[in-house]
C-alpha cells in the first residue's frame, strides 16, 4: 500500500528522532559503520548500508534530522525548509531503489518554468514545455528563437551525453577524469564551452540578443556560487542545475509534498526499516579513523568505518589534527565562503506583479527571478565580498502552497527567497545587528516588481552565512559544501574514501557536488561496502567503460 507523506513515523515527529537508546547501550554495541550527520546524503548511505547487511550508526548532532534539507515550525501551522527549497536532482536510482514513492515520496514539476518582470514594464515566462516556451520567445524577443533553440540543443545534448538515465551516467560511482569527459564529448566544442570555459555572460550573449534574456538567465549561472556571471565556468553551474532526469522530466525542479524535509524524512524511515539505527541530539566531538568516533560528552563508540556527512571542513576540524597533510591542504584549498542569504516569509496573497497583475496567475507555477542588470551584476558581487551589503540582491522565489497547501493554516502563502550577494561577514556591524536589514533588501529587490509587497508580508526569517552555518551546519554558509564551477568538480572535487583508513565522506562535497541529489550517500556506501568486500549485489554499479 502506498504511504502518503503524513504517513511518515519521522516526519510525524518532524525529524526529532531522538535516542533510541541510552548512550551507554549504544557505546557498548558492535557497530560496522558510524555515519557522521544525518543529512539527505548521510542517510541514503545509511539505508544502502543497513540493505547490505551491515550494522550502521547515524549521529546527528542537532535535535532534528535533515540538515539543510529538514523541516521547522518557524511560526504556527507553517512547515518550512531552512534552506533546501526545491527539488530537481535528486536521483532516479536513490529515488527507485529506495522506493521513496511506495513510502510517501511525491513530486510535483513546476509546469510553469522560470517568470521574470522587468524594469520597463514587460515580462517573459520560460516554461518547461519546450514549444510553450518557444512561443513565449516569439512573442517576446521574436529574433531570438533560433538561438533559444540553439542554446536549448547543447544544454540537452551535454545532458545525453554525460547523463543518460542508464548506468553510464557519470554521476553514478567514482568522478570521471577530465579526459574522460572529453572522450565522451566527442569533439562539441559547443558541449565543451558549456562544462568547462563559458562564463555565463559567454553563454547568453553568443546564442541570445535581446538584453532582457540576457538578464533573465544570467541568475541561474551563479546559483550558491561566491562568482559573478562575468567569471569562467559560471555556465557549468547552470548545466549542472540543469542536468537532472528527475520522473521523465530532464532538467525540471518542482515541489516535494509536504516540504522538502520530506525527502530526508523519508529517507530516515527507510534507513530504520533497513535495520540503521538513527540517533539526533549526539555531537561528534572526534573522528578516529579505523577505531570510530568520540561524543561531545566523552563516550567512544567504536566501528572499522566512519562515514562523514558533515562538510570536508567540518570532517577535517573533526580529525583533531591527525589528518592526511595533502588531503587536508587540498580540503582547505577550496573556496567555501558562502555569499548566499535564505529569506522565508509567509504571505497573505501571492505576489501580485505589476508587469503581469493578478494574485493567482499561470507565472505563479513556476520559480520566479527578479533580475539585476550587467553593472550591478558585477558591483553586488564586488561589494558583498568587500563586506559591504548592497542595495539590491538578485531574488529566486519559490511558492510551495500554490502547488501544496498542507504547509500553512488556510489563508497563507509560503514564500522561499534564495538572494545574493550578502557579505559573508560585514565591514561593519555584524550579521546580528544587521539581519534585518538584509531581510529588507531583499524584500524591496521583489518589491519594486509587485503592487502588494512588502503589505502582504505577515513574518519573515533571515539566514544569512552564518546563519546557515549555525542552524544546518555548513562551514562558511556555502550551501554546496564548496564552490561547484569547473575547477572544483568531476576528478577535482573530494572523493568518497579518503586517504585515512576507514574513513569516507558522503556529503556535497564529493562527486557530483551540490543539491539535494542523494547519489552522494549511495556513492560513498558502495565505496565503504567495496572497501570490505562486501559489494551488495542488489545495486547497480557503473560498468568498467565510460
Amino acid at each position: 500500500m502506498t504511504r502518503r507523506p503524513q504517513d511518515s513515523p519521522t516526519a510525524a515527529l518532524m525529524g526529532r528522532v531522538g535516542l533510541p537508546e541510552p548512550v551507554r547501550t549504544l557505546a557498548s554495541r558492535r557497530w560496522d559503520v558510524i555515519v557522521v550527520g544525518a543529512g539527505h546524503n548521510g542517510l541514503a548511505c545509511a539505508a544502502y548500508l543497513a540493505r547490505a547487511g551491515r550494522r550502521v550508526l547515524v549521529l546527528e548532532a542537532r535535535e532534528r534530522v535533515g540538515g539543510a534539507c529538514t523541516l521547522e515550525e518557524p511560526w504556527p501551522g507553517v512547515r518550512m525548509s531552512p534552506c533546501a527549497y526545491v527539488a530537481g536532482l535528486l536521483h532516479p536510482l536513490v529515488i527507485r531503489e529506495l522506493d521513496l514513492p511506495g513510502h510517501g515520496f511525491h513530486w510535483t514539476p513546476a509546469e510553469g518554468g522560470m517568470f521574470v518582470p522587468f524594469e520597463d514594464g514587460t515580462s517573459v515566462q520560460l516554461w518547461e514545455d519546450d514549444d510553450r516556451c518557444e512561443d513565449e520567445i516569439r512573442r517576446f524577443a521574436p529574433r531570438d528563437v533560433r538561438g533559444w533553440r540553439a542554446m536549448r540543443d547543447v544544454k540537452d545534448r551535454l545532458r545525453d551525453c554525460l547523463r543518460p538515465d542508464d548506468e553510464r551516467d557519470v554521476w553514478i560511482g567514482p568522478s570521471p577524469t577530465r579526459e574522460e569527459l572529453e572522450g565522451r564529448l566527442a569533439g562539441d566544442e559547443e558541449a565543451r564551452g558549456l562544462l568547462f570555459d563559458w562564463s555565463m555572460i559567454d553563454l547568453v550573449e553568443r546564442y541570445l540578443e535581446d538584453e532582457r534574456l540576457h538578464l533573465a538567465y544570467l541568475g541561474q549561472g551563479v546559483i550558491g556560487t561566491n562568482a559573478s556571471p562575468f567569471e569562467r565556468g559560471t555556465a557549468s553551474v547552470l548545466f549542472h542545475h540543469a542536468s537532472g532526469r528527475m520522473e521523465g522530466h530532464p532538467g525540471t525542479w518542482g515541489y516535494v509534498e509536504g516540504g522538502m524535509g520530506m525527502v530526508s524524512f523519508l529517507l530516515c524511515d527507510v534507513a530504520r526499516e533497513l535495520g540503521a539505527v538513527i540517533a539526533a541530539g549526539l555531537p561528534v566531538a572526534r573522528i578516529h579513523p579505523g577505531e570510530g568516533v568520540e561524543l561531545a560528552s566523552g563516550e567512544r563508540i567504536r566501528a572499522a568505518q566512519v562515514i562523514s556527512n558533515a562538510d570536508p571542513r567540518a570532517t577535517l576540524a573533526l580529525m583533531d589534527g591527525k589528518a592526511d597533510p595533502d588531503w587536508a591542504e587540498r580540503v582547505r584549498a577550496i573556496p567555501s565562503m558562502g555569499v548566499t542569504v535564505k529569506v522565508n516569509l509567509t504571505l497573505t496573497e501571492l505576489p501580485d506583479f505589476t508587469a503581469r497583475p493578478g494574485t493567482w496567475e499561470p507565472h505563479h507555477t513556476g520559480q520566479v527571478n527578479t533580475p539585476l542588470t550587467k553593472a550591478e551584476w558585477r558591483a553586488c558581487h564586488r561589494l558583498a565580498n568587500e563586506g559591504v551589503l548592497p542595495a539590491r540582491t538578485w531574488c529566486e522565489l519559490y511558492l510551495q502552497t500554490v502547488f501544496d497547501p498542507s504547509v500553512a493554516p488556510p489563508g497563507v502563502h509560503t514564500l522561499s527567497v534564495f538572494a545574493q550577494y550578502v557579505p559573508n561577514e560585514f565591514r561593519e556591524g555584524s550579521w546580528d545587528t544587521r539581519r534585518e536589514e538584509a531581510g529588507q533588501v531583499v524584500v524591496q529587490s521583489i518589491a519594486r516588481f509587485c503592487r502588494n509587497l512588502p503589505g502582504a508580508v505577515t513574518a519573515m526569517d533571515v539566514l544569512g552565512p552564518p546563519d546557515i552555518e549555525r542552524r544546518v551546519g555548513l562551514t562558511g554558509g556555502h550551501i554546496f559544501q564548496g564552490e561547484i564551477l569547473p575547477d572544483y568538480m568531476w576528478d577535482r572535487r573530494l572523493a568518497a574514501r579518503t586517504p585515512m583508513p576507514g574513513l569516507f565522506l558522503c556529503g556535497a562535497g564529493t562527486h557530483p557536488g551540490g543539491s539535494v541529489i542523494g547519489i552522494n550517500g549511495r556513492n560513498a556506501a558502495m565505496e565503504a561496502l567495496r572497501a570490505v568486500g562486501r559489494s551488495d549485489g542488489r545495486t547497480v554499479r557503473r560498468s568498467e567503460g565510460r
